[in-house]
Parts: structure tokens; C-alpha cells; sequence
């Protein structure tokens, strides 16, 4: 029988899909990222189920679309009856463990009411095992610091965005100001390091998570990765010709650039030094991951680990006037995802141009392992993409959620005219057409082939009404398909609960 697997599974933080060099980005380089997948394969098509951080996280980690475990927000508790591949591998044995944060909202009802996981939404995932917990606070990164000589700010946040003092790009500066620390000592190296101590002492199998901030806000970088693109240089936004011409797409749209917040600066310098550094820090992310992965093959850990690298959610970054994620567009939700398995060298420098979601991730993982898949999962394994083949059937569309009510404040609702159980809306997105659907506003329509930036909105087109009713004949079939299913393969008979679990797809 064979030795069980090692996995590391690692997570960037607001990663565009389209930002690998070997996707053929026009600026960013990642050599480190694309060695990784010409080792292993590479889905084209990989998409977060919702945004922001919190509620990706809980599909990402409980193989559940939103619709089911229902954590729509940051801080919307995750309920403690799912499981998720922490507490499935522990059953095998493993003693999964955290470098960085899972942003799990803990269900209060398990919790006691001294807990301080209760005064935060950036918990640990249950059934992990926190080596670092690095969150929005990150006191071991800034101890770690001043025990390294350095002078950190007092307030342990503030770390992340310190930078040293002059002048900004935007103001005259040669080149965006860099990070107070240099690279070897920024929150990335930081945590890179501490995962690679552990496993020097590591004993097979191990389940480990790396969960990196960055590229995520602030957008800043350690020298030379602030300097490594020019702001002038890089890529045009995709957008109308103002915010305000942009808001007339749709009424959610108007809201949502109405907010600071939301809305991308209009000092077009300052928002192209905010992308040049965000392609640096891509960058820097990419060098430690590449430190990551030589000291695998050093210690000959890589011909018995199975290595997942994706990210929660994508970024605006500009686009259409907005920073940030959530809402509909591509930009938030198409993400990468790169899998090295040892067992499969057939499919290595592989590429899937299938549609595959994050609640995809964790069947492909506990597959791995050798443990059973859970009875909610909504995805499926990657395994067959893996070995090189292709599945019978698989789904021919991404999906996605995003939940826009705040139970602490009800303004978009008193703007659109909407309750807090109205503030949703689904999206069906397909190879040409994509769908938004609205719970109680009007929906979107794309044709992706003439407008890849999302521009126009032709649901209301006569022209395309039959394509908009098939689309949202999909969108219902989807849902329907699943809804939440935890007991429904059960039957009590006579003889006992007899179970006759079935494939989505």
C-alpha cells in the first residue's frame, strides 16, 4: 500500500486569475508560480464561489457553495454542524496545522461566551491547528521583528502599509514608496519561514496551510519589488469613461461606486502606482513560494507532497471604477489554481481549460488523502484532471454568489428598496455568455465574445431574450441541483438508515 501523502495546501490573498506569466500576463512574472505548474497542471478556468475573504473561505474550506453553508459576510458566523478537510483529514490521522488565518466566522452557539473568537471574524478554521496565527493583527510577525533588530509601529496593523518616509509616485517619486522592512524580513518571508521550520521537524504525513496576505491591500512592497514594474507602464483599466457613466450599468452598481470605500481613486497615477505595486507584490509572493518549493526538493519532501496553490477572490483593481472585490465582474472571482500531485507525472505542465470553482478544492484534496468526501460538497474532485483524463461529465459553467446585506447598516436597502434577506444576487458564466441575477432588482446579460470587459448590458436586448431565459433556466437548475443536501441520500427503513449517495454532475 502506498505511503499516505503529504499536502501543502497555500493560499494567496486577492489574486487576479490572469496575473501568471504563464497565462501570458503582459507584465506580471511569476517564473516560480509557472515552474509549479509545468510540474504539475494548471486550471485556466478557476473561479471563487463568493467574496469577500470570509465567505469564499467557508466554500473554499467546506466545499459548499454560499447558498448552502450560508456565511455571506465577513463576520456571518459559519454554522459548526459542516465539516470541512481540516476535521476530515484529522479523522485519518493527520494533525492539519495553519500558517496565517482562514477568516472563519465561528458559530457562537459552540462557542463559550468568554470566547474571543467571538469578537472577531478572522477565526481559525475549526479542526486546525494554528502553528502562527498571523490575521489583520499580526503581533507574531511584528515580535518576530523587533527580535530581528527591527522598529515596527506600535499598533501591530499598522505594520503591514509602513512605509519608509518621501515622497509618493504620485507626488514626484521616481518609483512607489517600499515597505520599512526589507524583503527578507516582510510579513511573506516571515511566514514562509516559520511553515519551513515546521517541516524540517515535520513528521510524514502532514497537512499544512499557508495562508499569505498578500497581494492584498495595503498595496505596498519591499524594496525591489516596489520599483519591479512601472506604474506608467503598466496595462490600461477597463472602464467607462467616468464612475458616474459606469453606475448607469445597473442600480447595485451606482450604489456601490456612490461609496469611498468601493470607488477607485480618479488620480490616474496614484491608481496606476496602487496596480504596479500589486504586480509587485504578486511577484514577491512568487519568490518566497519558489524558496518554498526548492526546500521540498532539497529535502525530497516534493515526490511525496500534493502542493494546491490558489487565493480567496480576485481584485477590481480599478476596473469599471472599482477597488477591492465582490459585485459581478470577472475581476473578483476568476482566480488561479495550480495543482502539483507526485503521483502523476502523465499530466505534469498539464492546463484545463474546463470550468472548476473553489468547493472543488476540497474533494480534490481529501480524495487524495484517501478520505471519504462528505455528503455536502457541492464540487468534485480534480483527481480525473490530474491523472490526465477527462471527466464524463462536468459542469459546463462557473458559478458564483455574492451577499451584499450588512446587518449593521441598511442603506443599500433603504437606496434599492430592498429587505436584508433581498441583498443577493447569483452568476451563471459561461465560455461566451454570462448571467447575473438579482433577488429582487433587475439582471445582467454579457455577451463575452464582443464585450470581454462587461460593459454593455443586453438583458433587456429583444434580440437576446432567448438566450437570457435559457441562461436563467440554467442559473435555477443550478440552484436546484444544489440545494443543501446533507440527509437527503438517507432513508429510515425497517433495516435501519440505508444511505445511496449520488454525483452532482
Amino acid at each position: 500500500m502506498p505511503d499516505p501523502l503529504n499536502v501543502l495546501f497555500i493560499t494567496a490573498d486577492q489574486w487576479r486569475g490572469d496575473c501568471l506569466s504563464a497565462l501570458g500576463h503582459p507584465t506580471v512574472k511569476t517564473p516560480n508560480l509557472d515552474a509549479l505548474a509545468a510540474q504539475g497542471v494548471l486550471f485556466e478556468r478557476h473561479y471563487a464561489n463568493a467574496a469577500p475573504c470570509g465567505p469564499s473561505r467557508a466554500s473554499l474550506h467546506t466545499g459548499m457553495y454560499l447558498q448552502n453553508h450560508r456565511s455571506g459576510t465577513n463576520g456571518t458566523p459559519l454554522d459548526a454542524r459542516h465539516t470541512n478537510w481540516a476535521l476530515e483529514s484529522r479523522k485519518l490521522g493527520y494533525d492539519p496545522v495553519l500558517f496565517g488565518y482562514t477568516d472563519t466566522s465561528r458559530d457562537p452557539r459552540d462557542e463559550p461566551d468568554d470566547s474571543p473568537w467571538l469578537r472577531t471574524y478572522e477565526g481559525p478554521l475549526p479542526g486546525i491547528r494554528p502553528i502562527v496565527h498571523l490575521d489583520g493583527n499580526p503581533t507574531p510577525w511584528t515580535d518576530w521583528l523587533r527580535a530581528k533588530g527591527f522598529e515596527p509601529p506600535a499598533a501591530a496593523v499598522d505594520a503591514y502599509g509602513w512605509r519608509e518616509p518621501g515622497p509618493e509616485y504620485e507626488d514626484g517619486a521616481p518609483s512607489p514608496r517600499p515597505l520599512a522592512f526589507p524583503a527578507e524580513a516582510d510579513d511573506v518571508a516571515f511566514l514562509t519561514g516559520e511553515l519551513i521550520d515546521y517541516l524540517r521537524a515535520a513528521q510524514d504525513p502532514f497537512v499544512a496551510h499557508l495562508s499569505l496576505l498578500r497581494p492584498h491591500p495595503p498595496f505596498v512592497a519591499p524594496t525591489p519589488y516596489n520599483a519591479l514594474y512601472d506604474p506608467a507602464q503598466v496595462p490600461p483599466f477597463r472602464r467607462a469613461g467616468s464612475a458616474e457613466e459606469e453606475g448607469r450599468q445597473h442600480p447595485w452598481l451606482a450604489w456601490r461606486l456612490s461609496h469611498r470605500q468601493h470607488r477607485a481613486t480618479e488620480d490616474e497615477a496614484r491608481l496606476r502606482r496602487l496596480k504596479a505595486v500589486y504586480f509587485g507584490l504578486m511577484t514577491r509572493v512568487d519568490a518566497e513560494i519558489g524558496r518554498l518549493m526548492a526546500f521540498l526538493d532539497e529535502t525530497g519532501l516534493a515526490e511525496r507532497t500534493l502542493v494546491i496553490f490558489t487565493s480567496d477572490h480576485g481584485e477590481e483593481l480599478g476596473d469599471h471604477w472599482l477597488i477591492g472585490k465582490g459585485g459581478y465582474f470577472d475581476g473578483s472571482y476568476h482566480i488561479p489554481l495550480i495543482v502539483r500531485d507526485p503521483r502523476h507525472g502523465a499530466a505534469r505542465g498539464g492546463r484545463v481549460g474546463a470550468f472548476t470553482e473553489n468547493v472543488d478544492v476540497m474533494p480534490t484534496l481529501l480524495q487524495a488523502i484517501g478520505a471519504p468526501l462528505p455528503a455536502q460538497c457541492d464540487g468534485a474532485s480534480l483527481g480525473p484532471f490530474l491523472a490526465g483524463e477527462t471527466p464524463g461529465a462536468w459542469r459546463g459553467e462557473a458559478h458564483w454568489e455574492f451577499d451584499f446585506r450588512n446587518p449593521l447598516d441598511d442603506s443599500v436597502e433603504r437606496t434599492l428598496g430592498l429587505t436584508l434577506h433581498q441583498c443577493a444576487l447569483n452568476v451563471v458564466r459561461g465560455q461566451r455568455y454570462k448571467y447575473v441575477h438579482f433577488t429582487a432588482l433587475p439582471p445582467l446579460f454579457f455577451d463575452l465574445a464582443s464585450d470581454p470587459g462587461e460593459s454593455r448590458n443586453l438583458a433587456g436586448d429583444p434580440a437576446y431574450a432567448p438566450l437570457v431565459l435559457e441562461c436563467a433556466q440554467k442559473l435555477l437548475s443550478w440552484r436546484m441541483n444544489h440545494d443543501e443536501q446533507t440527509l437527503t441520500h438517507l432513508a429510515l427503513t425497517a433495516d435501519g438508515p440505508v444511505a445511496r449517495p449520488s454525483p452532482r454532475y
